[in-house]
Formats: C-alpha cells, sequence, structure tokens
C-alpha cells in the first residue's frame, strides 16, 4: 500500500467535486480528488446536455407537423432515429471531452482513480493499493438512478436515462415509470420523435410542481398530448420474450394491457454513499445513511467532512452542485476557519413543452410554514404574444407577502418559462416588491406581459394599494 498524506481529499469528480477542487486549491496545493468511476459530470454525460439534445431534436419534429396553424401546409415528417442519436452521442461526447481536458489539465499529483472508502474519520483506502491520510475530506460522490427490486426480471428490458443517450437508433415503443422532471422530458422527447410511449406517474405528482393548480393545468396539457396518468394503478409488470407487458387500469376503471419495447425506470435517484463505509467514521447521519450537514458550511456535523452536490440528497441541479462544491471545497481549505456562505434563491426548470418553473419559495413551502402570503395569477390561454406563436396554454401563479409586499416566489407552466423564471428568481434574490416589479418596463408585445398581469392579481390581493388596470385592446387577456 502506498500512503498519501494530503490537506484535503475530495471524494467524486463530478461538478461538486470539481467546484470543490477549485476552491480548496486557492487556500492549499496539497490536495487529492478521487474518482472512482469515469470523468465527466452527470451533466455533461447522461444529464442536463444530452437530454436537451433529444428535446431539441424532438421540438423541431414537433414544429414541422404543426404548421397549418400558421397557413403553412406541413408535409409528411419522418425522423431519422440513426440520425437523431447520432447528433445526440456526438454533441454529449464533446461536452464530456471538455470536462475530461479540464480535469486532466490539474496536476497528475492531484488526480487518483480508484473507489475510495473509509477506514477511520481521516483514513481512506482507494482501490487495493493507496492509503489516502486526509486533514480533511470532501464527499462529492453523486446519485444513481433507482430501479425498484421488482423489475430486475425484466433484464436489458428496464432502462434508465443513462442507457437513452447510447442508444443507436430509436426504439418503436417505450413506457416510462415516474412523473418528475426526467419522466416528463424524456417520455415527451421521445413521443414527439415518433416512438410509441406512455408515462405513469404516482400519487399525482407533475414535475416538481407543488401548487395545485398549476400541477393541476400541467397535467391537462400533458395528458392531451400522450398518454400520461400522474396517478397510475399499475397491477403488473412482467416480461414476455423481447416485450415488457403492463396491466393497469385506465380512468374509466377498466383493465388494459400494453406491449413495449423498453421500461424506462425515472423513479428517482438514490445517494452514492453505500460503498463508502461510513459506518467506520464517528460522522452522524441520517436514518437513511446520509450525513447530516449544514448547507450554509456544507460542513458534516462539527467535523472537518464536508459534503456537496447531489449526494447529500438536497438539490439535484447543476447550479446547486457547483454552489455546494465551491463552499465545501473553500471551508475544506480554510479548515477551521470555517465560513456560513448565502445561498442563491431556488430555481428550477423542466424542459418539456410547455416549460414549468419554479422560483423562489413555492406554494408547498409558503403553506407549510404558515407564512402570510397571497396569490396572483394569469393564463397563458389567451394570452396575446402566446397566442400570436402558437404556444398559448398554461398557467403562472406568483406570491406575495401581505406585511412587505414583496414577491416570495411563483410556479408556473407555460411558453418561455425558463426566462420567466430567471426574472423571477433574480426578483425574489433582489427582494423587490410587487409593485416595483409592475412599475418596471414591459416591452409589447411580449410574454413578460403575462408576468405582469399576474403581478397586477397579486397586488390587488395583497391590498397595498389601488392597481390601475391596463388592458391592451389588442391583444386580449393577459397583455
Amino acid at each position: 500500500m502506498t500512503n498519501i498524506d494530503v490537506d484535503v481529499a475530495i471524494i467524486g469528480a463530478g461538478t461538486a467535486g470539481m467546484s470543490a477542487y477549485r476552491s480548496a486549491r486557492e487556500h492549499t496545493d496539497s490536495v487529492v480528488l478521487i474518482e472512482g468511476d469515469r470523468y465527466g459530470t452527470t451533466c455533461a454525460r447522461v444529464g442536463c446536455m444530452p437530454s436537451k439534445l433529444l428535446i431539441a431534436a424532438a421540438d423541431a419534429a414537433h414544429e414541422a407537423r404543426h404548421t397549418d396553424l400558421f397557413g403553412i401546409e406541413s408535409g409528411p415528417i419522418r425522423v431519422d432515429g440513426k440520425a437523431v442519436m447520432r447528433r445526440v452521442r456526438a454533441e454529449r461526447d464533446r461536452f464530456v471531452g471538455f470536462v475530461i481536458e479540464a480535469v486532466e489539465g490539474w496536476p497528475e499529483a492531484h488526480r487518483l482513480f480508484g473507489h475510495a472508502r473509509f477506514l477511520s474519520d481521516h483514513r481512506l483506502v482507494v482501490g487495493d493499493d493507496h492509503v489516502v491520510n486526509a486533514k480533511r475530506i470532501v464527499i462529492a460522490t453523486g446519485s444513481s438512478p433507482v430501479v425498484p427490486p421488482a423489475w430486475q426480471t425484466l433484464g436489458e428490458r428496464v432502462i434508465v436515462n443513462d442507457d437513452v443517450f447510447d442508444w443507436d437508433d430509436l426504439p418503436w415503443s417505450v413506457v416510462v415509470f415516474g412523473g418528475g422532471v426526467i419522466g416528463l422530458e424524456l417520455a415527451q422527447a421521445l413521443h414527439r420523435l415518433g416512438v410509441r410511449v406512455r408515462l405513469f406517474g404516482r400519487g399525482g405528482g407533475v414535475g416538481p410542481i407543488t401548487d395545485p393548480e398549476v400541477r393541476a393545468k400541467a397535467k391537462a396539457v400533458f395528458a392531451a398530448e400522450y398518454p400520461f396518468d400522474p396517478d397510475a394503478n399499475v397491477t403488473d409488470v412482467a416480461r414476455d420474450g423481447d416485450a415488457v407487458v403492463v396491466t393497469f387500469r385506465g380512468p374509466d376503471g377498466n383493465e388494459r394491457v400494453e406491449h413495449f419495447d423498453y421500461l424506462l425506470a425515472a423513479t428517482g435517484r438514490r445517494p452514492n454513499v453505500a460503498g463508502l463505509n461510513l459506518e467506520a467514521t464517528s460522522l452522524p447521519l441520517d436514518a437513511k445513511g446520509i450525513p447530516l450537514f449544514d448547507r450554509r458550511t456544507a460542513r458534516v456535523g462539527n467535523s472537518h467532512v464536508f459534503i456537496a452536490g447531489d449526494v447529500n440528497a438536497e438539490v439535484p441541479l447543476l447550479h446547486e452542485a457547483a454552489d455546494e462544491g465551491r463552499i465545501a471545497g473553500d471551508n475544506a481549505g480554510r479548515f477551521p476557519d470555517v465560513r456560513v456562505r448565502p445561498r442563491r434563491t431556488p430555481l428550477s426548470v423542466v424542459f418539456s413543452e410547455p416549460q414549468l418553473a419554479m422560483a423562489g419559495h413555492s406554494f408547498s413551502e409558503l403553506e407549510s410554514s404558515g407564512a402570510d402570503f397571497a396569490m396572483g395569477a394569469v393564463s397563458f390561454d389567451d394570452q396575446g404574444r402566446a397566442r400570436v406563436i402558437g404556444r398559448n396554454a398554461g398557467l403562472l401563479r406568483v406570491y406575495g407577502d401581505r406585511t412587505t409586499g414583496k414577491l416570495l416566489g411563483a410556479e408556473m407552466v407555460g411558453p418561455s418559462a425558463e426566462h420567466l423564471g430567471h426574472l423571477l428568481a433574480w426578483s425574489v434574490e433582489a427582494e423587490r416588491t410587487v409593485q416595483q416589479l409592475i412599475d418596471s418596463p414591459f416591452y409589447h408585445p411580449v410574454v413578460e406581459e403575462g408576468l405582469r398581469t399576474a403581478l397586477r392579481d397579486l397586488n390587488r390581493n395583497l391590498a397595498m394599494g389601488p392597481v390601475p388596470v391596463e388592458r391592451c385592446l389588442d391583444c386580449g387577456p393577459g397583455g
């Protein structure tokens, strides 16, 4: 065994681990970054980027099929599955290549390949050849897709999102389980690319949305395009030759049986802690074996160990993982001078069509906290700009503080949600009042005028003073 002594050891070279490495090196050059699988982040390899490449192809096919609205006759559209997947893989590999290039550009002495597990609070064994003695440690091992044990009998016919992006061609049919972000995005993309799809959810959820009215609107919009049941009653899943056979009860209560080429399990992700041997440490763990930590410092208990990224089971988003890695690496590097770092206003986007977005405090957070808040809303079904571009479906609800008049948060399904979500998150971050936002410039005709309508509705409900009702006579409801 080779012994390595370092100030900081970082386990995991994903988004959080890379961010932690950069921050730790601002304080010490005695750092080792340990990776047990492959270089290349979840986002670049199997997450954000390849999924958006698939969605971009799907949206192109969808737009090509629906030009009649504008008086443009659309001809037969043929999707070349091999060409679609060839571009997805090529561009995916390009993004992964940038990540690998960055990591391999760091000093070789700072990189150690092999699975790491704890021997004690300060000692790690890496692979079969190295023992790392670290004064401080950052855990950034990410997460992995969960496949329920009952589906293991399906063999290669059960897949996770990671597998989709290695396809050489598109299959004929896929049943997707999981109405969260991954399930929504991939089910709709595959449907638009001509794959026969059925999406089953559980408990009525639609992505991350917590507002019941926004959730109901999203459900209606998606279910009108492809078969989607967010609270499905599936009675059996089995394999028959090369097919997955799903038995379920439809909305009418009648039993149905359908056959699919694959079952895509989008039923959640599990933090990668099982192989770390955390039991050999004195770290405080929750009931699921996840280290207990302070999200403002990334510190586990009062220890010398920090945790960042998807492994902490908090917010599995790239920008959050990068922030957490920066906080963890900075505090590990400067330890014991641990600093509290502010966290950004929450922002999440689902790249379905229409898109989903949440900014600031969610509806459920405000309700459960007992906050004194009011709501405002706008429907995009007849909003001017949305109707012009033929994307007039959706609902935005905004929340404000009755005492201060400040914007607290928003949830929405609708056009340009990725952009409106940013505007709303920035406004919450800046602690802007609803009236200040209403007084801000709005061009015409734009989707943002719908946001102004929602803000005016909210201001009336906040009872912060009279709000003039200005209606564009050329636009219809919502600006």
